[in-house]
């Protein structure tokens, strides 16, 4: 449904997102993940057609997105990080209005107005100002006006951001519902909202994708590894030389409290490890397995810059 191919955006001598290629297929439900900066929203911009990118291409179900414009975001809906309300309007007239600029057909109107307002629970609204409508209902306004023609395809840039918890969690209610109706790109740095709608995930660090899997292969990748956590009283470079030595030991990071220790799943390595610390003096204070869950890939894969 959705091809980008090698998109670049250059802001003057500054690249903010550099080749970024990707395909979402019909049905998908694709976490776009990336920490603040990274190029999310200037991406959702351009998969939109609502900027041009320095080069590369975009296309919508086969439909160049600026080469044939109206007829690719016929099949798009965009709800951009800042809602595009009008606070002056009543709910159900700015759902017509943007209708009618998302040129639907005039008789259909009454019923997409409808069927938007039920997906998105602003039936009992409807007839108020939006200016009047607390943030969580504002949003699901602008759910809705991307929902309102009915498309094919939905782009969400940061839809729960800035909502208390129990906004999130209707949120996050409203986009389950949606899946399985349309294909949509879900664009967030929260981890959890990945978690709980996304079946692949796109992560994009410093403008570059860095990785592009379903969850279920994170989790095989995650799964991959282990970690301990090693906790010392006297912590120096000679015991985390020592420790480097021990074999099955694949990485390991100095914590401000002992040491964070990557080992292969299938390695019981504890009992070295413990041995290594008790021997050289160090004062084995605590030894624990922990887990890597997505937001240990997250961070790896982010948090490696560009030299």
């Amino acid at each position: 449904m959705i091809t980008a191919k090698n998109l670049t955006k250059n802001y003057g001598y500054r690249k903010a997102i550099s080749n970024v290629s990707f395909n979402v297929n019909k049905g998908e439900i694709v976490g776009f993940l990336g920490p603040n900066g990274a190029g999310k929203t200037t991406t959702m911009k351009i998969l939109t057609g609502y900027m041009a990118p320095t080069r590369g291409d975009v296309s919508i179900d086969g439909i160049d997105i600026f080469e044939e414009p109206v007829l690719a975001k016929r099949k798009l809906g965009y709800l951009p990080e800042v809602p595009p309300v009008y606070g002056d309007m009543y709910v159900e007239n700015y759902l017509r209005y943007v209708a009618h600029l998302k040129l639907c057909e005039p008789k259909k109107i009454k019923n997409l107005v409808n069927l938007s307002m039920e997906k998105t629970g602003l039936v009992d609204v409807r007839s108020r100002l939006i200016q009047n409508l607390s943030k969580g209902f504002r949003q699901r306004v602008g759910l809705a006006q991307a929902l309102v023609s009915d498309p094919e395809i939905l782009i969400l840039d940061e839809p729960t951001v800035g909502l208390d918890p129990k906004q999130v969690i209707e949120m996050r209610e409203l986009l389950a519902q949606l899946k399985g109706q349309h294909t949509i790109i879900l664009s967030t740095h929260i981890l959890p909202e990945v978690q709980m709608s996304c079946e692949r995930v796109i992560i994009i660090n410093d403008g570059e994708i860095v990785t592009q899997d379903s969850l279920e292969g994170l989790s095989r990748k995650m799964a991959a590894k282990s970690q301990i956590f090693v906790k010392v009283k006297r912590l120096s470079e000679e015991l985390i030389n020592k420790l480097k030595s021990v074999k099955g030991v694949l990485d390991l990071r100095k914590k401000q409290e002992g040491v964070e220790i990557d080992v292969s799943p299938e390695e019981n390595i504890n009992e070295d490890i413990a041995k290594s610390v008790i021997s050289g003096g160090y004062g084995l204070l605590e030894i624990k397995n922990t887990n890597f869950d997505l937001e240990d890939v997250f961070i790896s894969l982010t948090n490696k810059q560009k030299k």
